[in-house]
Formats: C-alpha cells, structure tokens, sequence
C-alpha cells in the first residue's frame, strides 16, 4: 500500500462479542474472527479495526480495561491476538486496536493501589477531590452528569474523596496530567501491542484526557436533576494538544501506525484541524459525529428528533469540505458499535424498501472524501433490533440506566416510559451489537450454544451472508461492487473535492466529485417514493453505478435509488 495506506484503505469494524463464537459458550471470540479472516477480505477492505478484547470486567462491554496487556478471557489469549495479526498481515491487510486510555476499570490494579491510600505512590494516577458542604450536606465537587446518567463523582469511603468518572463509577478517569501515567500508557497500552505488530489504534474519547481542573459547574439547563450536561466542559480540555502531540512524538510517529480519534462535541472545523493537520503531528483522522448524532434530541439521544434532508446536507458539506486547501484527512461513517443502524436511521427498516436503502447507503459512503469506515453487519443491511422487543432484551448500560432513571423519576409512568422505549428503538447503541448473522440456521450460525449473550435479530433467516453471498444482486455483492469501484476511481472519490447540487432539496441529494480532468454525480433519492433527478444530465455523461439492476427513466430516481454518472 502507498505511503499514506489509511487514506484509501477501506476500513472494517469488528465487534469481537458479536462477530462470530468459535467454541460454543454464546460469545464471540478472537479465534472467531480469525475464522472469517477470509470473508471479511473478500469484500475488498485493506484495514480491519476489533473493538476492545482487553482484560476486563465488562461493565461497558470491554470499555473498562483492568489489564491493557491481557486479554478477556472468553475472548481469548495473547497468542490467540497474535494469530489475528498474523493472520490479517498475511492476507494484506493491515490491523488496529481500540486504545481506551481516558479511564482504566476499577479493578485495574493502578486504580487499586491509588485507592489504596493517599501516601500510595500510584494515588494521583487518578483525579480525587475533597467533597463540597451545603448546609452540613455532603455534595461532589460539581454538578456535571456522567454519559451514563447521573454525577461524575463517586464517594470512596476509604479515602474520603470523590474520584473522577467521565462515563460508569466503574471507570475511573485517569490522570492524564501526571507524566507517570502517561508514560504508563505509552508503555503498557500502545507500545506492547505495536511490537506486536497493530498497526495503529482507534483512539476512545480522544478530547477528554486533559481536564479543567478546576471542574467548575456546568450552566443549569435541566433544572429537574442535579446533574447537568458538561460537554463544553468536559471535552478539549486545556492540554489537550499537548498531550497528543507527545503520544504522536514518543510512541506512535516511530511505527508508520495510524491514528483515529473519536471526537465528540467538537463542532468547530478550525479545532478538528488542530487535531488533524498533518503538521500538528497529532492524529491522522477523526470521527467527527454531528451526521451520527443528526437525530438527537437537544436532550438525550433517547428523545430523538426529525431531521431534514437539508440538514443532512449542510452538515456534510461542512466535514467534506474542511480539508480542502490543507494538510487535513476526513472520515465516512453512519454506523459503529455505539450507533443504531443506518438502514434504520437514514432510510427505510421496511422489507419494501430495506435492501434499496442500504445499497443507496453503500453509494453514499464508498463515494464521499476521506477514509471509509463500513461496521460489521453494515455489508449484508442489518436493521435495527424488533421494535416487539421489551427493555428487557437490551443489555447496554447507557440503554438502561436512562430506562430505568426516568422510571424512577417519573415513578414508573407509563407515557413517560413508552416515549423512551421509542428512542431506544431507534438510537440505542444495542443495535449494532446483535449478533452477526452468519446464516439461516439455529441462532444465524454466530454461535452452537444454545442461547447467545445477546439475543439474534428475528430476521436472520432473510437477513444473513451466506444467503447473500450467492446471490449477485444481494447488498453484499452491491458493497463488494462499490468498494472495488472506490478503488479503481480512488483519485475521484476518495481524494476529489465535494460540492453539493441542490441544498434545497428535501428527498434527493446531489453531490459533484471532481479531481483535475476527472469528475463524477451523485444521485441519492432518500424517499419511498420516485424523485425528479435534479440536475442536467449531458451526453458525455455515463451512469457508472445504480443500486437497481432494472433500468430506470434517466430523468427519475426510484425508491432509494443510489445513482453515479462518470464523464466520459
């Protein structure tokens, strides 16, 4: 691959719970997807990326790490992820990590020992801080909510501090302001497995290492709780820059390893690029998520919102064209393991339109800017789980500590309840964690257990890879299809300058991608029904792709139709 391979390798993410179980406990496992090594380089992917397979507890799902250098075990080994690089790096791929080091689990033996004491050696390793008195009334040091509800502080009797937890009580903060933990880090967590031969990582939470130390509180805009929304406080703290920059020029500048960063509530393009320029020597790219968060309610997640074509539209003009005229690198994604799925939240979930929809979708990624990401399942069109299914078959911690808080806020109320069910229907991050459907029998092939950890969609029996595997007109052939055509017009669609056609427009989405001599349409219809094409079709024009094998009228767009016209 050329020098930059991140830029126009095709991604693939793996969820290593849900992707395939290799010896019949009900979880998936690293000798699992050392078995599909084969599928997943059929689709013509360069780069896969397996979400975290650490040591853990798993009170996020793998996200509260007590042993960076040790592997959960019904996961596997070390030498089982020692396989797995080998094995990707023999069929020319090339292989990430998640590295989770804004928090470590509160079993991690660092967090033990700070715990331990405040005269141990490891205690500011962690962010404590002394409590605050109302009226003799003991109350944490500020009011921000964590992301999984409720305060960011946690008493510790043993100490008589609170510490620190961005996200689950189980998950202290670690102090990144401490060149012991830091060093720590680069050692443990990045080093260890770069020797080993990853080839980069995909960086959890990367703007929330350095914090406002002060932790002043957060503005009152729920006044019902005690705990409020800090994003602007919590994210892109004051060392932020720094501290990625002396992750870059100590550890991962020395292994040619990618970097890409999730990066939350960062709005602004001018402080994206401070992340991304190439002459910052901080990350390569990152996930910025304003299209995947485009239906959160100004709330919660769990009280989605409407969204209009035209913002769509403006929000991706906005990331596609960030780069242009600098040293900057963009992302392509609408699905990874803390989304619903894009057939459901973009097009249609319907078994009229599910299969159009996802192929329009396909369009839509394989011919934006910047490097592709396509998430397990995403290939074949997995929806988004029965909305039959009670409370009781999610498992995510977010999904259900908002359940059940508004329950015990509301008392129980029956409106209230319904109206969140509603929006875990469609956002919860449970969706995109049910098991790969592999085939038509028992449990969709994923395991030969007799109940896996995490229930199987009800539609495996029309929804799996085997099936479409042979069948040419299938959403995995189509994906195969488009993801070799990015290749083979690599200059055009994923380095090409972006241009949207129609802003107005609510149904149909019309983009012009262009490179020197070379340039390319984009026709993506996002409605039940046909849609008017938009823009003047020429005779030196070439349809070179439509995700419907009939022919339609050229001055139409059918039910979800993804069209691409080349010049010729």
């Amino acid at each position: 691959m050329a020098k930059e391979w991140w830029k126009e390798g095709v991604v693939y993410q793996i969820y290593p719970s849900s992707f395939k179980d290799s010896n019949g406990d009900g979880i998936g496992d690293i000798p699992g997807i050392i078995s599909e090594l084969d599928y997943i380089k059929s689709l013509g992917v360069e780069i896969v990326w397996v979400c975290p397979f650490y040591k853990s507890p798993q009170y996020d799902m793998g996200y509260d790490i007590s042993d960076y250098q040790d592997v959960y075990e019904k996961y596997g080994t070390v030498e089982d992820v020692d396989a797995l690089i080998q094995g990707c790096h023999e069929r020319g791929m090339r292989i990430i990590f998640d590295l989770v080091v804004n928090h470590t689990s509160h079993l991690h033996a660092w967090f033990q020992e700070s715990a331990s004491s405040k005269t141990n050696p490891k205690h500011d390793w962690y962010i404590w801080r002394p409590a605050r008195y109302l009226n003799g009334e003991r109350l944490p040091p500020c009011n921000w909510r964590s992301f999984f509800g409720g305060s960011v502080w946690e008493w510790d009797d043993n100490i008589g501090e609170y510490y620190l937890h961005l996200f689950a009580r189980e998950q202290p903060d670690l102090n990144w302001d401490n060149p012991e933990v830091r060093q720590a880090i680069y050692n443990d967590a990045m080093r260890f497995w770069l020797d080993k031969g990853a080839d980069g990582f995909r960086i959890d939470t990367v703007n929330m290492f350095s914090k406002r130390l002060d932790f002043p509180d957060a503005h009152v805009v729920e006044p019902e709780t005690p705990w409020q929304p800090a994003y602007d406080l919590i994210c892109n703290g004051p060392r932020m820059h720094e501290f990625l920059r002396e992750m870059n020029d100590e550890v991962l500048s020395k292994y040619d390893a990618m970097t890409v960063g999730e990066l939350p509530h960062t709005p602004d393009p001018a402080h994206v690029l401070r992340y991304v320029s190439a002459s910052a020597r901080q990350l390569q790219q990152v996930f910025q998520m304003d299209l995947v968060f485009l239906d959160f309610g100004e709330k919660s997640k769990f009280y989605p919102r409407k969204w209009a074509l035209t913002e769509f539209k403006e929000t991706l003009q906005k990331w596609q064209s960030f780069i242009e005229g600098n040293d900057g690198w963009t992302t392509n994604f609408l699905e990874n393991h803390d989304t619903g799925r894009s057939v459901s939240r973009y097009g249609s979930d319907s078994p009229q339109f599910a299969a159009a929809s996802a192929k329009m979708l396909a369009v839509f990624l394989t011919t934006l800017t910047g490097t592709t990401y396509v998430y397990q399942g995403q290939e074949i069109g997995m929806v988004n789980a029965p909305k039959i299914w009670p409370i009781e078959e999610y498992k995510d911690i977010e999904s259900l500590n908002f359940y059940n808080e508004v329950k015990q806020v509301t008392g129980g109320d029956k409106v209230a309840l319904e109206k969140v069910m509603k929006g875990i229907q469609l956002t919860a991050r449970d969706h995109t964690r049910l098991p790969f459907q592999w085939n038509a029998s028992a449990n969709a092939g994923f395991t030969t257990a007799a109940k896996p950890w995490m229930r199987v969609h009800d539609n495996y029996r029309e929804i799996n890879a085997s099936q479409q595997s042979e069948d040419p007109a299938s959403i995995l052939s189509f994906w195969k299809k488009m993801i070799k055509l990015r290749k083979r017009h690599s200059e055009l669609f994923v380095h090409g300058s972006f241009k949207i056609c129609d802003f107005e427009d609510e149904k149909v989405l019309t983009y012009v991608k262009e490179r020197g001599k070379k340039r390319a349409v984009v026709l993506l219809n996002f409605s039940e029904k046909p849609q008017k094409v938009n823009v003047e079709l020429v005779s030196d024009m070439a349809i070179l792709v439509s995700n419907y094998t009939c022919k339609s009228a050229e001055s139409y767009l059918l039910p979800f139709e993804g069209r691409v016209y080349i010049y010729i």
